[in-house]
């Protein structure tokens, strides 16, 4: 169990007791905000069918755009690692930020000078009013870990999950190691 508290820049990590939640069952959520109105983050680990090209088809862009949560899942969302490029950014944690300026961002891309390793995009976002994260975390829905990557956006999505899992060890090894859907074991 942990014993962390939860704020930005914290990654949430999907306890096995929400496997059908289909929103959030095996994710990693990198919390960009916390405060007593509520918390906001992203889901860092599922990928959707689309690129940037698909949803703006006036950038030629192979960048992934990812499942950010069930919150507004018809909007655009971003969380990247260049300030420097990408005026009005909020800092979310040392190296990680939140929004800026999405023209500088289409100019950046139609450039091809932002990758991967740069930049990730969220159709949706995860929410939860005030008090809700709490709540969650007493029902054991979830788990609270530091961010300690160099860059999170170099992490493979497809074992995020499981390998933060696994450093927890005991039941958990079992739970991350167990299918995709567990009836079919």
């Amino acid at each position: 169990m942990t014993t962390l508290k939860p704020t930005k820049g914290k990654l949430l990590v999907a306890e096995p007791s929400i496997l059908s939640d289909s929103s959030f069952n095996r994710s990693v959520v990198l919390l960009t905000e916390h405060n007593d109105s509520g918390s906001v983050g992203f889901i860092f680990n599922k990928p959707s069918p689309y690129s940037i090209s698909d949803l703006i088809p006036d950038i030629e862009s192979p960048l992934k755009v990812y499942f950010g949560g069930p919150v507004s899942e018809d909007n655009l969302y971003f969380v990247h690692k260049v300030p420097e490029l990408i005026p009005d950014s909020i800092e979310i944690a040392d190296g990680i930020f939140w929004g800026g300026d999405f023209e500088a961002i289409q100019s950046l891309l139609k450039e091809d000078i932002l990758s991967k390793h740069d930049i990730r995009f969220f159709l949706g976002y995860s929410g939860w009013s005030q008090k809700q994260l709490e709540e969650e975390l007493e029902t054991t829905s979830w788990l609270i870990v530091e961010n300690k990557f160099n860059n999170l956006f170099t992490i493979n999505p497809s074992n995020f999950w499981k390998n933060e899992l696994l450093k927890f060890g005991g039941i958990y090894q079992l739970w991350a190691n167990s299918p995709k859907d567990p009836s079919l074991n």
